[in-house]
């Protein structure tokens, strides 16, 4: 049976859009001072760091000044079981923030889900849980309540978006494992299924839409800068050498990183890129002149974006604290430090 996550026409998602399209922004701007947010991702890995996960979770609420935290995905690691009830425990332990929490759905807990280590789930039935679990107010944070707009009306609660002191924040669910492109083994599967082509088609158009108009809004606002945060890195280091070899192994990515550069080159305001997935903390340009990614995605480059993958895992010792400058201060809109957790 086909997962209800698909029940959109093309029509409805038109009309959508424009509906998106129209609405203010609901997160209330600062009033042009500083202001900090954290963020977090790949976490909890295993029996350890979940016993450890309320600590790490008080540590965060203790940073009184965070405006919001952001976790980018994958809330387990991808060899243990997608079931109900770990999704239950981790909404009971996302529910203890006390700043907004923004989450966005990493690969651990639905695309990778077919696993036989993981239960052999039908992915987009797990997509379908999360989205009941975790995303069952659509427009509002877990934690602290802080309204978002988001693209409920295309059956993606998950993607979000909204601003503060000028900057524009854009969470989009881009999936590890190719964008979920890769095949489902642990259902029999090898080669990608008819399903799940569509899955990937809708949520990467509408991903794509949610990027056009984070920065058409952003134009239009002249805001500072704009945020872009996901699970996926499309620019993780330990791919290059297979993507280079076979850029198909990253073609999931391909119509998104086009989409990034096109904006970003359109921005006359700095643009940064805030990941997981790969698990070890990196700042860098992926998509500067003379990068290698280039060549992979077949696409001119793109100076001014930042990117910034946040520690995960094994590493997931620490939270990265975001500053936004205030209005009037020069220089650059982000500075970012990591903070170690107390234990």
């Amino acid at each position: 049976m086909p997962s209800r996550t698909m029940k959109i026409t093309t029509a409805a998602l038109t009309l959508a859009l424009g509906l998106l399209a129209s609405q203010p922004a609901t997160a209330a701007d600062s009033t042009g001072e500083a202001f900090t947010f954290g963020v977090i991702g790949d976490i909890p890995y295993g029996a350890a760091e979940i016993a450890k996960f309320p600590s790490r979770i008080q540590d965060i609420n203790a940073d009184r000044d965070l405006k919001f935290v952001t976790h980018v995905g994958d809330i387990k690691n991808g060899s243990s079981v997608c079931s109900d009830e770990y999704f239950a425990n981790i909404r009971a332990e996302f529910d203890t923030f006390e700043h907004p929490l923004v989450y966005t759905p990493g690969d651990n807990e639905w695309v990778d889900c077919h696993r036989t280590n993981n239960g052999a789930y039908n992915p987009l039935e797990r997509l379908d849980k999360l989205r009941e679990v975790f995303f069952n107010e659509p427009g509002k944070t877990l934690g602290a309540t802080m309204p978002v707009k988001t693209q409920e009306s295309l059956g993606l609660p998950e993607n979000v978006r909204f601003t503060q002191n000028r900057v524009a924040f854009s969470v989009v669910d881009i999936q590890g494992s190719n964008n979920s492109l890769q095949p489902w083994t642990g259902l029999g599967e090898t080669t990608a299924t008819a399903e799940q082509l569509a899955e990937v088609q809708h949520r990467t158009d509408a991903v794509i839409a949610q990027i056009h108009e984070t920065f058409a809004d952003a134009e239009r606002r002249n805001d500072r800068a704009v945020v872009l945060m996901t699970q996926a890195d499309m620019f993780d280091p330990s791919l290059l050498a297979a993507a280079t070899a076979n850029p198909e192994t990253v073609s999931g990515f391909r119509e998104v990183v086009r989409t990034i550069i096109e904006e970003t080159n359109g921005f006359d305001a700095p643009v940064y890129l805030i990941n997981g997935d790969s698990h070890v903390f990196a700042e860098n340009q992926p998509l500067a002149e003379g990068s290698p990614w280039l060549a992979v995605y077949g696409q001119p480059a793109a100076d001014n974006l930042q990117r910034i993958t946040v520690d995960g895992s094994a590493n997931a010792t620490n939270y990265v604290r975001f500053t936004v400058a205030g209005n009037s201060t020069g220089g650059e809109v982000l500075s970012w430090e990591r903070v170690p957790f107390s234990e």
